[in-house]
């Protein structure tokens, strides 16, 4: 039995399904339901008994001691966090409750029940923490991607709640001796992506006819990890990691935004053509640049590759042209997602 929080999300989402699909070990999943937890993502495991979901917070520590004590669970896969830059720069109250106050009361429910634990089963405990690249701040242009040896320098209220979630990791083992794992991943792609981040609201924008705003002049470079890879690569720190150590999880696909944005668009044009025959990258449309918004982002994954022999297994193009399609076939979830409250902030943020 494992606990994952935060698995009605997009990437834990993805990781509860990929789970049952890999193993047949029971999994309790936690989650609170905010606007961007979506239980339709989880609705393939509706007949799954070994799938148990707890709508609750991770904050709430009564709660978590329970689900802990009852279920005895020998790791806990933490996705649980607010997760959107541009949400934090309007509201970083929540980001600073859920990714900081929030990771210390689920840390200090699970420092309890481990030091509870026998000797052999406390050995054999793992807290995985899932954290971003974000945290090491913006690169320049012609500068070495990031290590997990990179310091801390967070540019956005976001980012910088993830890097005070991974200090207080890396505290709980060191000074508790708690069995941790982080994975600072790159930025994820893929089924069940919440359609306020570039990829899926480019996807939606374009088969509704509306404009696809891109930030400034669209050459902000980001390293494009597909989600599947990216759950593949936590299972595989889970299984064979070096307790208190960081694994950066990167796709090696470097992309200016604006060139991700003309690539759906060509995907668009082939599988689901304008009526008018143009082409969707009509559509695209350049908007101001949000505040402190990093240049570069690019992770050098090596240390994953060479010491638990993990690599992605899509490139950006079978990547990127699976998601398209996963759109198209799945148009019902977008349409259920994107709720009035959605629509308002969406304006709100790119204009009308």
């Amino acid at each position: 039995m494992i606990l994952t929080t935060g698995g009605a999300g997009f990437i834990g989402s993805n990781f509860v399904l990929d789970w049952f699909t890999a193993s047949d070990e029971s999994m309790v999943n936690l989650d609170k339901l905010t606007y961007a937890g979506n239980m339709e993502n989880l609705a393939g495991l509706r007949d799954q008994p070994k799938h148990i979901f707890v709508k609750g917070d991770i904050g709430d520590v009564g709660l978590v001691r329970r689900l802990l004590e009852q279920h005895k669970p020998r790791a806990v896969v933490n996705f649980a966090a607010e997760s959107h830059v541009d949400r934090s720069i309007h509201g970083p109250g929540e980001f600073i409750q859920t990714n900081i106050v929030g990771t210390f009361h689920l840390l200090e429910a699970v420092r309890e029940y481990w030091n509870g634990l026998p000797e052999q089963d406390k050995a054999a405990f793992r807290f995985l923490h899932v954290s971003t690249d974000e945290v090491y701040g913006s690169l320049g242009k012609d500068d070495p991607a990031f290590r997990e040896t990179n310091r801390y320098e967070p540019n956005s209220p976001y980012s910088a709640s993830k890097a005070a979630s991974d200090h207080l990791v890396r505290a709980y083992h060191h000074t508790y001796g708690l069995p941790v794992l982080t994975t600072n991943c790159s930025n994820n792609y893929g089924p069940y992506h919440f359609p306020e981040k570039l990829i899926p609201l480019c996807i939606q924008n374009a088969l509704g006819g509306k404009p696809l705003p891109i930030y400034g002049d669209g050459q902000q470079i980001r390293d494009w990890l597909y989600v599947k890879d990216h759950c593949s690569a936590i299972r595989r720190v889970l299984e064979a990691g070096t307790v208190g150590e960081v694994y950066n999880v990167g796709g090696w696909n470097e992309k200016a935004n604006l060139e991700v944005v003309g690539t759906l668009c060509d995907i668009l044009d082939d599988l689901s053509p304008r009526a008018d025959g143009q082409s969707y990258r009509t559509q695209i449309t350049f908007v101001t640049d949000r505040p402190g918004h990093d240049r570069r982002y690019a992770i050098d994954a090596t240390r994953l590759e060479r010491e638990l022999g993990w690599k992605p297994a899509e490139t950006f193009e079978t990547g990127i042209r699976k998601t398209v399609r996963w759109y198209l076939d799945n148009q019902a979830w977008a349409h259920n997602v994107t709720s009035g409250a959605y629509r308002e902030w969406v304006g709100k943020q790119y204009g009308a």
